[in-house]
Order: C-alpha cells, then structure tokens, then sequence
C-alpha cells in the first residue's frame, strides 16, 4: 500500500487501495482516464478505495505483480479487503468515479475503465449508488469511507498545459540568458 497519510486524509495512488474503519477519516484521489471505486458497508461503517489504470492485463499477461494497476484485481483487492475488516459482501454500496478520455492519441482507455468498473458491479450484485464517469476532464475524489460520502471536482485542465510537443531540434546558435 502506498497510501499517504497526513492527518485524517489518506491520498491514494495509482494501483492503490485502502480500506478503514476509522471515524473522520478522508480518502482521496486525483483521476483522468483511471478509475476509482468507493466501497461501503452502511451498517458496519467500513469502506475503502481503489485507483486503477487499466480494465485488465489483457491476453499473454504472466507477471501476477504486475495486475495491481488492473481493475480486475483491484476490485477484488478491495472486496476481499473490505470483508477482512467486517464488511458484509451483501451490504456493500458503490460510488465510481473517473474515466475521462482525456487525449486524443490514447483512444477511449477512460470509457474502456467505466464499462468495465460498471460492468464488474453489476456482475457482483453490489448497488452502484453514485457515478461521475467519462467525459473529458479530470477529477478530484475526496469519500468519507465511514458514512458512504463523497465529493467529486472537475479539474480544469487547459490543453496547452495537457501535451506539449519537444521542439524538433534545439537551437544551435543565439544568446542564452542564465538565471
């Protein structure tokens, strides 16, 4: 777990989960085309967090330590995660947010972790309570694990800041100021 804590707020990364039972505790995260699902228990008030990149390794994927970052072993991460700590599989509720496809070059990997993260629940019988999914803009995800509540901003992102070209070649000639 790479977590960070200052405080009462864990930030997660990505490949990362986090389940707690702690009163007053903020789990957070910063997404664009990766995924988040906030998992919670209302009657024994656990619930955590994942961040994943990608739906699955795909075919040929051998390296078992690789699969963190996959919403496939991620989601299971967390489920198995949030039983060991008292959730009741039965109870758990879920928000999901993310799945922005926000460049152009890398197709639609953001709608492509939505399908699957909506997809995966279904599957599982878990009630997807809220979502915020696709689009093109990043976001802030702040869940209160405890009470089933989250906070989700749009991140406003100007597209000259997103992707910068190199310059073809560097200069080979002129002044060069020094500071």
């Amino acid at each position: 777990m790479k977590s960070i804590r200052r405080g009462n707020l864990i930030t997660l990364i990505q490949g990362d989960n986090h389940v707690i039972r702690e009163e007053g505790v903020v789990l957070a995260t910063i997404l664009g085309s990766c995924v988040s699902a906030c998992l919670f228990d209302p009657l024994a008030r656990i619930g955590g967090m994942n961040h994943f990149l990608l739906p699955d390794p795909g075919p040929g994927a051998i390296d078992p330590m690789s699969a963190k970052g996959y919403g496939v072993h991620a989601m299971e991460l967390l489920i198995n995660a949030m039983m060991q700590a008292g959730a009741s599989r039965s109870r758990l509720r879920a928000h999901l947010y993310g799945g922005a496809n926000m460049i152009e070059r890398l197709g639609r990997i953001g709608s492509a972790n939505a399908e699957f993260a909506r997809g995966f629940l279904a599957t599982e019988g878990i009630e997807l309570v809220h979502e915020d999914l696709e689009g093109q803009q990043a976001r802030r995800v702040q869940f209160i694990p405890t009470e089933g509540k989250a906070r989700c901003s749009r991140i406003a992102i100007k597209p000259d800041t997103v992707e910068q070209p190199l310059p073809s070649a560097l200069p080979t000639s002129g002044d060069v100021d020094l500071f």
